[in-house]
């Protein structure tokens, strides 16, 4: 029998609007996505926010300064930045949606009440930037808060590249699921960087993953998540490796192509 691939939607679905907001969320839950993938920073005032870059700047958003960092803004000033009225470049068809702010992390969780979406959160932390972010124990600790303020640590993953982070929820929270990020070595078995990171999930680009790789990881129970294939020659490629969910910035599209014969 064939194993099901589940789809989460990348930043929600930012093929079509624009990306970690309440909209693109939204549009991903009601096109039917398994999960939807989101990234976190930390305001001044230790509220988690949903943003992939760790600046507020144009184009993703704009507002009344030319570049801040999110981490030395209050969650009151991040909200004055419009985060959706400007379409990305690099995905023709995203439609602007003027007026949108940046969400915090509490607002994304309260689209799954009424639903079984699960949610995919990267810590965005940086080691050779460790002002743009709270140390791993405490940034582990502020998303676990938000986590369970809404009874979802069965449905919530946390993801990161900074294994920091993975290692920091595991001592505090070891139900949550943990998820390794990887886009380094290609030829660094999915297995090994399972075990370094203390995760039972690994997340690679969609370029690094090889039947035998999957099939490798799949014999220690890991799961391969693979990020993030946007075409169907690459859709057929991770559907071919077996995997056990891909990541795509058009998720209702790739919904649409598993369902055909």
């Amino acid at each position: 029998m064939t194993r099901r691939i589940l789809v989460h939607g990348h930043r929600g679905a930012r093929a079509v609007l624009p990306e970690n907001t309440i909209p693109a969320f939204e549009y991903a839950v009601a096109a039917g996505v398994d999960a939807i993938e989101l990234d976190v920073g930390v305001s001044k005032d230790d509220v988690v926010v949903v943003s992939h870059d760790p600046y507020l700047q144009p184009p993703m958003c704009a507002g009344p300064r030319e570049k801040t960092a999110i981490r030395d803004l209050l969650f009151a000033e991040i909200r004055e930045w419009d985060c959706g009225k400007t379409r990305n470049p690099a995905f023709p068809k995203q439609r602007p949606v003027p007026g949108t702010r940046m969400p915090a992390l509490d607002e994304v969780f309260s689209l799954g009440a009424g639903s079984r979406v699960g949610f995919n959160v990267e810590t965005k932390i940086f080691r050779d930037r460790p002002a743009l972010a709270p140390a791993p124990g405490e940034f582990a600790g502020l998303v676990l808060e938000v986590i369970r303020k809404h009874r979802l640590e069965n449905r919530v993953k946390l993801l990161s590249f900074d294994f920091r982070t993975l290692d920091a929820m595991r001592k505090i929270a070891p139900e949550i699921g943990l998820v390794a990020l990887w886009d380094g070595d290609a030829q660094r078995d999915f297995a090994a960087i399972a075990h370094e990171a203390g995760a039972n999930t690994v997340s690679p680009h969609h370029s690094l993953v090889t039947r035998e790789k999957v099939a490798a990881a799949h014999a220690q129970a890991i799961e391969i998540l693979a990020w993030t294939a946007n075409t169907p020659e690459q859709w057929d490629k991770l559907i071919a490796a077996e995997v056990d969910a891909i990541v795509s910035d058009d998720p209702a599209e790739l919904i649409e192509y598993l369902r055909r014969p």
